[in-house]
């Protein structure tokens, strides 16, 4: 029966499947001569059709052909009126062989296309039910039609040869090989096919030759106006560079290996593994599409031990190795002839020229498709990453980036979890906050003008909603949430570096180095221009001198680091700016309503700010990126990991200044240097901001979230977005036909390569932002998560989709990145301990200068008021409001007659012998906040130095089994060289016996002729 197909399964519109079949035209002409003339003198008439071999049923209902073919009128009458129905289209011969529908549509395909060709017979076995070839039963006759429709075209005579195989087999055979269908494509090179310049031919001719002369095997594809050269590296040419590179490769099973393994196991894996397995099956991996792989241990490849390794392993030079050799070969290949100089090495210089327009890896249809549905999808969110197959796809570098993205997000639960319920205790004992009570309940207190002339005098009960706010993030847990805080990073980290270690070893990467990474291109052609070192590599053919630090390298890193500095400044004059607009109160007093609101001074002018600040920060960290990048070229790294390295450097401390800079100032300065009423503290003539009655706590949570948020969403917009805008832009032109007058412009993509030229270019350094963003979140809540304990949740929640998010990136939008090996994250790690460690200090003195605690501590312990209902009154000082400096010009205010104010200090009243003088209690308070620092800080770092010794960064298992698996391998080793010796000493025993045999016989046969010699004489 016929099976009916939606016209929209198609990959691409009609309009396009004409461009295609003219590609498939074009492709089997240029690769079978014979068919040529075949082929153009039938193009006209199949161009009528809108596919070659998709006949509709409406383009065979009448048919005659179609009718004598035909069985079962039943079938034929159904299939009919469905063939009919608008939206459906016939299924191919090749859906039909892969198992769906009815043969005897690839029966009628194949001999519409036998007809078309000028045959009125089909090849000799095909044939339709009860038409088939002799000897073919009823079903045997399908099963010969599907054998003889994948079968090239050498069954059919020369002469009777006309199209040597149907468009859908053509494009199967070549989606991502070579016209052969055997090779596969490697990797790829673009270039113009319109592009004239005789240098450019030239160097590319010259680059080709020398890739050849290298043992690759290169294909050009010239059909359309973008010419495309496929490369394929034999088994010979990656053996020789995999001994190159170092690169470790399984071994076939060891004896011993076994009991290695079982022994590393934990006593308790089987039966906890079935345990959480049960408890957690929702979120494994399907182990069909992801099965989980045998341990096996991995050696440095050398082709002198080639029969040890396991090369039908599927991690036995997987895609990512492949193309990582062929990417090293490409790196180190000249385009000159006679001038062979490292200026003039690399494909990346040929593209930097427009010699060629691109070089890239492929991604693989199959891998892809299955990722994409079990990985790279939003609603996987709760499903582990299958590691393995992402190390095989995308190379280490890549895997070990999700690795630790989905580590970090498994150890944000724990504490998400933690600040939840700090968050929620905040709600439950609301209503027993006795500074909250105090200020609600409070009706009679005035508290003096927040700024100079314009502003009236206010109520403290004014601020009663925001006190109560204040409360749910300072409170009795918010020092027990930031020593968890402490104890939970370092516990990350640690624990980090534990399963990395893991993760690395079953790789087989464990003692990898990046001392084994050869020099970067342009760092070699950096080194041939510069002219003190042209001497060291003039004669000596050393292209890798030493390169001293003074003399060269010291004046591009001072001055990469000084412009480094310069942004930093200017981030800083950014947020000062900010801090001004904030001090002024002017800026959007004419938009947002009067100043001398509660809700104007408590929620809008913050909000406002932190959105400025936001935006500011996004600018600065745009143009400093890309500024960045310029600045590391200049330097002389010598590795793409040293490249690397100085470029995250310079970037986080940036960014660490830029992102953080504007919390730091609420945090530690904002309200502590404002002075009092009869003096205060100016900055351009303008009073420093005041904290609100309840502390700054509060709007530094305020600031916190938007930009943590707001980073976020900008990140999300700038990733997602754009790429998907720009996709649909482009398929939207490209559907609607817009550019239908430049028709030769235009590239149809009809097989991997063709597809893949359109996607965004991968970077070497395109995980760094990727990598920046997540560590920019982990300083947020490290070092300000107690000012908003709901910050990891946050964390956690955007974690969830980010995986998912940068997947779907990588695969869609994204040309194959080309893989790398790596050990660990790299100096993130570092970064990371460092912000640890900064945090301990960032929370201690926010708990001691931006809460409560300590001046409630004192409090209780100098008046002996547990409850601390007199707190609110001991915290705000008296002012006499004949002692302004600058009278507020009141006009028709009700407060016209006050003659005494309050405001937040600990300050001696108007009346004392020592008037608006520090008391005695300040310097308790003082001492006891900078005790507390001291005590807070000597306790973290103790417990973290206690995590740090308990939690090995390799586990006592994992480095009793690398040993093991050392010693076995080179007993393993010895044992086979004994063996090959001995081997070897037979054969030359053998050879010496047969040439000694060979030798007598013919001593033999020179005494039996000296014999003969003397009878004869």
């Amino acid at each position: 029966m016929y099976s009916a197909v939606r016209t929209h399964d198609y990959d691409y519109p009609e309009s396009e499947m004409d461009e295609r079949e003219s590609l498939y035209f074009d492709t089997i002409s240029l690769a079978d001569s014979e068919a040529a003339a075949a082929a153009a003198a039938h193009r006209k008439s199949l161009s009528q059709s809108r596919n070659t071999i998709y006949h509709s049923a409406v383009d065979l209902a009448n048919d005659e052909t179609r009718n004598s073919l035909r069985l079962g009128s039943g079938a034929a009458a159904e299939h009919a009126s469905l063939a009919w129905q608008p939206g459906y289209r016939q299924s191919t011969a090749l859906e039909h062989l892969n198992g769906g529908g009815d043969q005897t549509d690839a029966a009628i395909a194949a001999q519409m296309l036998a007809l078309h060709n000028g045959r009125n017979h089909l090849p000799t076995g095909i044939g339709v039910g009860g038409h088939t070839g002799a000897g073919a039963g009823a079903g045997g006759g399908d099963d010969e039609v599907s054998r003889r429709l994948l079968r090239n075209s050498s069954t059919v005579s020369n002469k009777d040869k006309k199209l040597p195989i149907t468009y859908s087999q053509w494009k199967l055979r070549t989606y991502r090989r070579f016209d052969d269908g055997k090779r596969s494509v490697d990797f790829v090179l673009a270039y113009n096919g319109e592009d004239q310049v005789e240098d450019h031919r030239r160097k590319r001719e010259i680059f080709e030759a020398n890739l050849q002369r290298e043992g690759l095997q290169l294909e050009h594809n010239k059909v359309q106006r973008v010419h495309f050269i496929k490369i394929h590296a034999p088994f010979e040419v990656l053996y020789r560079y995999a001994e190159i590179l170092k690169i470790k490769v399984p071994l076939k099973p060891i004896p011993g290996q076994d009991q290695i393994f079982d022994e590393a196991a934990p006593a308790f894996k089987s039966c906890f593994t079935r345990m959480c397995r049960s408890l957690f099956s929702s979120v494994q991996l399907n182990t069909e599409l992801f099965p989980e792989r045998e341990p096996r241990i991995h050696l440095e490849f050398s082709r002198n031990y080639l029969e040890l390794y396991d090369t039908e392993h599927p991690n036995f030079f997987d895609d990512s190795t492949r193309y990582s050799i062929i990417n090293f070969i490409l790196q180190r290949q000249h385009f000159l002839e006679g001038e062979e100089t490292v200026d003039n090495l690399g494909v990346e210089k040929l593209v930097q020229d427009g010699i060629y327009t691109c070089a890239y890896t492929l991604h693989d249809k199959a891998d892809r498709d299955r990722l994409l549905k079990e990985w790279a999808n939003i609603s996987k969110w709760k499903n582990l990453q299958p590691l393995d197959q992402i190390k095989d796809y995308f190379g280490a570098k890549v895997a070990l980036y999700f690795a630790w993205l989905g580590f970090y997000t498994q150890m944000l639960i724990p504490i998400s979890i933690f600040g939840l319920l700090c968050f929620l205790y905040g709600f439950v004992t609301w209503s027993s906050d006795p500074i909250s009570r105090d200020i609600c309940e409070d009706s009679g207190t005035i508290m003096c003008p927040q700024c100079d002339r314009s502003c009236d005098y206010w109520r403290l009960n004014e601020t009663c909603t925001s006190s109560k706010f204040n409360y749910l993030i300072d409170n009795n847990m918010t020092v027990v949430f930031a020593l968890a805080m402490a104890i939970w990073s370092v516990t990350y980290l640690e624990f980090w570096k534990r399963y990395s270690a893991g993760l690395v070893h079953r790789w087989g990467l464990t003692g990898f180095t990046h001392h084994v990474e050869h020099p970067r291109s342009q760092y070699l052609a950096k080194i041939s221009r510069s002219k003190r070192l042209a001497g060291n590599t003039q004669g000596t053919g050393i292209l890798d001198p030493d390169v001293p630090f003074w003399s060269i390298k010291f004046l591009p890193n001072f001055t990469s680091y000084s412009i480094m500095v310069l942004f930093i400044c200017i981030s800083v004059i950014a947020i000062a700016g900010i801090i001004i607009y904030r001090m002024a109160q002017r800026a959007s007093h004419s938009i947002l309503g009067s100043e001398n609101s509660m809700t104007f001074k408590v929620m809008i002018l913050p909000m406002t700010a932190g959105i400025i600040d936001l935006i500011v920060i996004s600018l600065l960290d745009l143009v400093y990126s890309k500024l960045a990048v310029h600045l590391t070229n200049y330097e002389y790294c010598r590795t793409q990991t040293e490249y690397d390295e100085s470029l995250t450097i310079k970037n986080y401390v940036f960014q660490f200044v830029n992102y953080y800079s504007s919390l730091f100032y609420i945090a530690f300065l904002k309200g502590k240097f404002v002075g009092y009423p009869a003096k205060y503290n100016r900055v351009l003539g303008f009073r420093q901001e005041e904290c609100n009655p309840g502390g700054c706590l509060m709007e530094l949570c305020m600031q916190l979230v938007i930009i943590m948020a707001g980073k976020q969403a900008v990140n999300a917009i700038v990733e997602m977005l754009i790429p998907y805008l720009q996709r649909t832009i482009k398929e939207m032109i490209y559907r609607h036909g817009w550019y239908k007058s430049h028709k030769e412009q235009r590239l149809v993509p009809y097989n991997q390569f063709t597809e893949d030229y359109n996607l965004l270019p991968a970077e070497n350094n395109s995980l760094y932002v990727e990598y920046l963003e997540m560590v920019v979140q982990f300083g947020f809540i490290t070092l300000f998560s107690l000012a908003f304990p709901l910050a990891p949740l946050l964390a956690l929640l955007n974690n969830v989709i980010e995986v998912r998010l940068d997947a779907i990136k990588m695969l869609r939008f994204l040309r194959r990145p080309v893989g790398m090996r790596a050990r660990d994250i790299g100096v993130w790690h570092n970064i990371m301990t460092v912000v640890t460690r900064i945090a301990v200090a960032s929370s201690a003195m926010i708990i001691a200068f931006s809460t409560n605690l300590i001046p409630k501590i004192v409090y209780a312990a100098s008046t002996g008021d547990r409850e601390l209902n007199g707190y609110l009154n001991f915290t705000l000082a008296y002012f006499n409001t004949k002692d302004f400096q600058l009278q507020p010009l009141l006009g028709g205010s009700q407060f016209v007659n006050e003659t005494e104010c309050r405001y937040t200090e600990f300050r001696n009243a108007p009346t004392d012998d020592h008037p608006y003088k520090r008391p005695m209690i300040y310097w308790k308070i003082l001492t006891g906040r900078l005790a507390f620092i001291v005590i807070y800080q000597n306790i973290i770092n103790m417990l973290q130095g206690v995590l740090r010794w308990a939690v090995p960064d390799v586990s006592g298992r994992l480095l009793k089994r690398i040993k093991r698996e050392n010693f076995l391998l080179r007993e393993h080793i010895i044992e086979y060289e004994k063996q090959h010796a001995m081997l070897q000493a037979q054969t030359a025993v053998h050879i010496q016996q047969t040439k000694s045999q060979e030798s007598s016989g013919l001593r033999q046969r020179h005494g039996a002729g000296d014999e003969d010699a003397t009878s004869f004489v």
